[in-house]
């Protein structure tokens, strides 16, 4: 009698030690992506992008291939941002953008 007891008690102790399914639920991360597309040997050497006239940083331009997976693409915050892309010093391209949480945005340049 004394045996059950004891083995019962341990299994009680062992079952109770157990804290069952751990969820954890996460959002999407907080940032959105451009890529550059265009004729890459009318840009060699990159592009300029200044994004809300405070961050400038050099990009890759590359072809549009619809059927491969995207380029080189460079994170920024979700929201509104205007995006001003120049090469040799030239404006090429001037846009105001809204952005949502991991979406590509496809700068097309001329």
């Amino acid at each position: 009698m004394k045996k059950i007891i004891f083995v019962l008690t341990i299994g009680l102790i062992i079952l109770t030690g157990c804290t069952g399914v751990k969820t954890l639920s996460t959002g999407l991360e907080n940032e959105s992506y451009l890529e550059f597309l265009g004729k890459p040997s009318d840009y060699n050497g990159g592009v300029d992008v200044n994004l809300d006239d405070k961050k400038t940083f050099k990009a890759e331009v590359k072809k549009d291939h619809a059927n491969r997976p995207k380029g080189k693409v460079y994170a920024i915050s979700t929201g509104t941002h205007t995006i001003t892309v120049s090469y040799n010093n030239n404006v090429i391209f001037k846009k105001k953008i809204f952005v949502s949480a991991q979406e590509t945005k496809k700068i097309i340049l001329p």
